[in-house]
């Protein structure tokens, strides 16, 4: 991909500012999951061994622009020099006095936090006084957070106008893992698209019918897509205004050679409930009263023999009630059967999105995935087919 990485700058001795994403779960004042801080700990790790002053940019919740205390960076330092290994300063603004002060105060090979960007309006409103008051404390600007590439911010496309702009480590191995997934796949591209709501994935189910070459369509989705071909789907979970939307996205995949992959059977219980009494049934034969919270044997058999015929996977979504056992069988099935092709080195395998995340670590396969991304808003955005301002900044042009 054409962008540039660390390898291209020289970092010693200078001030490099760094976006990344410490937007992580909180619980009793504590960082409840370190999975966002861990991802950015190579590329910190990399600057501060080749003699640079990491300086680290980031948001925290969503403050509005005012200062809260609830949403202060510093009760992530604990966390993050434990992670780092190393003391991390922290500064208790941004810009202006405070931050000018701790980044003179730095060593070659140091970090620093500095507090929440998203205590100023000028970060999300991408301000140019309030870029230019950033940048007042960098020489180098290196965006780590795909996650918030999507976003327009001073602190994730503003800072890359006005200073030598490059990828962290992270972001460079997130690009790769999407290019591979989805920019220049091998063929054949399998996606497999899983969730309640296809309102909430038209554009997404849209882009991806003109980019792979069969798309799996589960969870609650597929239920509208069922009723539109005509099914009864009783009490599913299911958004029958959107059955011209469904036909509509059907016929474009027809067109464009896509094939669509809907369940042929689905697991049918009566109530909303872990261990609910629960049957199988055909797609045409599903109870009046009852509703399907996982597809079954049959259509987990298909799914599974697509995944062996691609060469190339792109997963956002589950394919069933996955938090709720037993309505967790397709998603886990077609979740091993996956890595299983990974290891075996016949299948590239991208995933993304929270319940994604959640599901795969459920089947216990993340660490057999090619690639899994921990972007939630971008990584959708990216599956849609839309430009992302963090990323697009980064390329060479």
């Amino acid at each position: 991909m054409n962008f540039r990485t660390l390898k291209d700058a020289d970092v010693a001795s200078k001030r490099v500012l760094v976006r990344v994403d410490l937007n992580v779960p909180m619980q009793d004042g504590k960082v409840s999951d370190t999975t966002r801080i861990d991802r950015i700990i190579p590329t910190i790790n990399k600057l501060r061994e080749r003699g640079a002053k990491v300086i680290l940019l980031a948001h925290f919740g969503r403050p509005k622009g005012e200062i809260q205390a609830e949403f202060s960076l510093e009760q992530i330092v604990p966390a993050l020099a434990h992670a780092v290994k190393h003391h991390v300063a922290f500064a208790k603004d941004c810009i202006g006095d405070a931050a000018a002060a701790a980044v003179n105060a730095m060593n070659d090979g140091d970090v620093l936090l500095l507090e929440n960007t998203r205590f100023h309006k000028g970060e999300e409103k991408n301000d140019a006084d309030f870029v230019k008051a950033l940048a007042a404390n960098g020489d180098i600007y290196v965006n780590d957070a795909f996650s918030a590439a999507h976003r327009a911010h001073a602190s994730t496309e503003g800072l890359a106008h006005i200073l030598p702009a490059y990828a962290g480590l992270t972001m460079e191995a997130e690009l790769t893992a999407l290019e591979k997934g989805l920019g220049q796949p091998v063929r054949p591209v399998i996606a497999i698209v899983g969730g309640a709501k296809v309102s909430t994935k038209i554009d997404l189910l849209s882009n991806l019918v003109e980019k792979v070459d069969a798309l799996v369509i589960g969870g609650g989705m597929a239920n509208t897509f069922l009723a539109a071909q005509g099914h009864d789907v009783g009490k599913s979970l299911c958004e029958h205004d959107l059955a011209d939307t469904a036909r509509a996205i059907m016929a474009k995949a027809e067109s464009a050679n896509c094939a669509i992959i809907l369940p042929v059977d689905a697991v049918v219980a009566w109530h909303f409930a872990a261990d609910a009494p629960h049957q199988t049934y055909g797609v045409d034969a599903i109870p009046h009263d009852g509703m399907m919270l996982d597809v079954g044997p049959l259509s987990v058999d298909r799914i599974n023999a697509a995944i062996s015929d691609a060469s190339t996977l792109v997963w956002n979504g589950p394919l069933g009630a996955f938090e709720l056992h037993p309505f967790d069988a397709a998603t886990v099935s077609a979740a091993k059967h996956a890595a299983e092709r990974t290891k075996q080195g016949k299948l590239v395998s991208v995933a993304g999105g929270g319940d994604t995340v959640a599901a795969l670590n459920h089947a216990k396969v993340s660490d057999d995935f090619s690639y899994i991304s921990t972007a939630g808003g971008a990584f959708l955005e990216w599956m849609e087919g839309k430009p992302l301002p963090g990323v697009d900044v980064l390329k060479n042009h």
